[in-house]
């Protein structure tokens, strides 16, 4: 565990770089205004200009849409971070129309940090980033050409994904260059599967605005079968009612894609010691998380899309790739 100052450079000096006179932008919300008024200082300090910055309540009630003055900003700037917490609804009106501006400008470097924390500014963020791109590097080799990636665990976890050349596999190190967006903190290896047979057990946490509302599911897994990529709603099952609910609306009903399978990827970040269940962390632990809804197609390439992204960490997993294994039990076996 480090510090949130050590956090925050690791962020502006070591992730995006942050060079003398480059445009910044800055979208926080209140609930985040410690730590993105020390992103705003540490990057002013970078680039000895002053930083543009955004707080979102002053757009109105949440959710928001994207307003236009964030979105002319962004088609701008050189560098910008997104330090905020989900709000329910905001996926669809406000940070997917946000990627998409990030995405269409080719200079921009962009920090993702939905649902940071001081927690994970001074834990995540404060990983050694150069072992986290050679573990990453290690795993993408082993996955990058996979045409079968099977994941069990001792909860019920027992499904195969199949895998097209057509869709990308992305590393995701921390290492943010032009033109691309990272989640910070940062680890993991991903792609879209073509398709995903079999049992998923969600029994570590949730993404969206889940995790904060129900945190942990170890006691309360989610289990639900997927048959021929997406999810089978007769087959839902949660101890939780308002859970099971809760995602059964989110993945059944948000759009005629919100129940398939659009991620599937591997924590990379071996300085994490225990889930803190927080999505934005948890995902990047060593493991497996997989997501309903959107492929992320900037990133991968799919030919669909959804207004849903709901990702779900699974425990202490067993990988096989093509057969052979990289992960027993939550432990790498990369050599």
């Amino acid at each position: 565990m480090g510090t949130m100052a050590e956090g925050v450079r690791q962020a502006i000096e070591n992730c995006l770089k942050v060079n003398k006179g480059e445009d910044v932008v800055i979208i926080m919300d209140r609930q985040t205004e410690e730590i993105g008024s020390a992103l705003r200082r540490a990057a002013e300090k970078s680039t000895g200009r002053a930083v543009r910055f955004f707080v979102m309540e002053d757009f109105g009630a949440r959710p928001i849409m994207l307003p236009r003055a964030i979105q002319e900003a962004l088609a701008a700037a050189e560098v910008s971070i997104y330090a905020a917490q989900g709000a329910k609804g905001e996926l669809a009106t406000f940070r997917q129309p946000m990627l998409r501006t990030i995405e269409a400008n080719p200079q921009l470097r962009h920090a993702h940090m939905i649902g940071i924390t001081t927690e994970i500014m001074a834990d995540g963020m404060c990983s050694d980033y150069r072992e986290i791109q050679r573990i990453s590097r290690l795993v993408y080799e082993k996955v990058k050409e996979a045409r079968t990636i099977r994941v069990v665990t001792a909860k019920g976890n027992d499904f195969t994904a199949e895998f097209s050349p057509e869709l990308r596999w992305t590393v995701s190190d921390g290492d943010i260059t032009p033109g691309h967006w990272k989640n910070l903190p940062d680890g993991e290896v991903f792609t879209s599967p073509a398709t995903l047979n079999g049992q998923v057990v969600i029994d570590g946490c949730l993404g969206d605005f889940f995790a904060e509302r129900y945190a942990s599911l170890e006691d309360t897994p989610i289990r639900v079968e997927v048959r021929d990529g997406a999810a089978v709603r007769e087959s839902l099952r949660c101890d939780h009612d308002e859970l099971r609910r809760e995602f059964d609306r989110y993945v059944f009903e948000t759009d005629e894609n919100s129940h398939r399978v659009g991620e599937f990827a591997i924590g990379t970040n071996t300085g994490l010691t225990h889930l803190i269940y927080n999505l934005l962390q948890d995902e990047k632990f060593p493991g497996v998380h997989i997501a309903f809804g959107s492929p992320l197609p900037g990133k991968t390439g799919a030919a669909w899309d959804s207004k849903a992204h709901v990702d779900g960490v699974l425990k202490n997993p067993s990988i096989y790739v093509d057969g052979a294994p990289i992960m027993i039990e939550g432990e790498f076996r990369l050599g």
